[in-house]
């Protein structure tokens, strides 16, 4: 998707899902959001969008997935201040020239903020608040679970998954303080082998909970953008979102047995 601070061919390409999303949009924090599930649910996810942003329709599928499967009520926000990525912008060779300017319009400086603010809003209103980001929204989630956002053991977010995440730094993959899932595809620029092998050799000593789900033949996108009729490519997909839920199922559980 990135290399640094910027997006490549592989965020742009993209297979849309059939399927109608079935939640309503509304706002939260101040910013337009698509929410699913029950407004009642103890537990919130809030799932940070890739480079085609909040209207992305199999977001919608995946977010109306998560909300039913988990049990919680599920918010997609728009962070990219209203701007909806047209999608012929890689084919209609419009995609060199419009590049630069999107990346500084939704740097992590410019996006961070508001990130914050829509995770403090679900925390104020759910006794357990997950996050999930899909490639932009991979450095995301682990500033959100940071350290410096747990104070005395109040978590910010209480669990984080990101599948191919991109922009994220080996300063943010140490920092992080919460149950962390990574879902790595074999073939991926941005989060590379050596980002790879720093995550399974650092994350496992920062004593929190970890789990690393490789994925083999496909490439970084394979969870939102795959091309369903590809048989290879729809399992990767189903096998990413099954993780999540058993992610969250697991984090976000507001009973005990015992």
């Amino acid at each position: 998707m990135a290399s640094g601070d910027k997006f490549s061919d592989c965020c742009v390409s993209r297979f849309d899902w059939e399927g109608k999303p079935t939640g309503q949009e509304t706002k939260l924090a101040g910013l337009d959001a698509y929410v699913t599930g029950s407004a009642d649910a103890d537990a919130a996810i809030l799932l940070i969008h890739d480079i085609w942003g909040w209207t992305f329709p199999n977001l919608r599928l995946i977010s109306d997935f998560l909300a039913k499967q988990v049990g919680a009520r599920v918010v997609l926000p728009d962070f990219f201040g209203g701007e909806v990525i047209p999608s012929d912008i890689f084919t209609s060779g419009k995609w060199e020239s419009f590049h630069k300017g999107f990346v500084e319009r939704n740097s992590k400086e410019k996006r961070r903020g508001s990130m914050l603010d829509a995770a403090r809003e679900l925390r104020k209103n759910h006794k357990r608040v997950g996050a999930i980001g899909y490639c932009f929204g991979g450095w995301s989630v682990f500033q959100l679970g940071a350290k410096e956002h747990n104070p005395e053991g109040k978590p910010l977010v209480d669990c984080i998954s990101t599948p191919h995440p991109s922009w994220l730094t080996k300063e943010e993959i140490q920092a992080v303080g919460v149950p962390v899932q990574i879902q790595s595809s074999e073939h991926d620029p941005v989060y590379t082998e050596e980002l790879k092998e720093f995550s399974n050799k650092v994350i496992p000593t920062l004593g929190v909970p970890y789990e690393y789900v490789y994925f083999p033949g496909v490439a970084h996108g394979f969870a939102v953008k795959a091309d369903l009729k590809d048989a290879k490519a729809k399992a990767a997909m189903r096998r990413s979102i099954d993780s999540a839920v058993y992610w969250f199922k697991l984090w976000l559980k507001t009973e005990e047995m015992f």
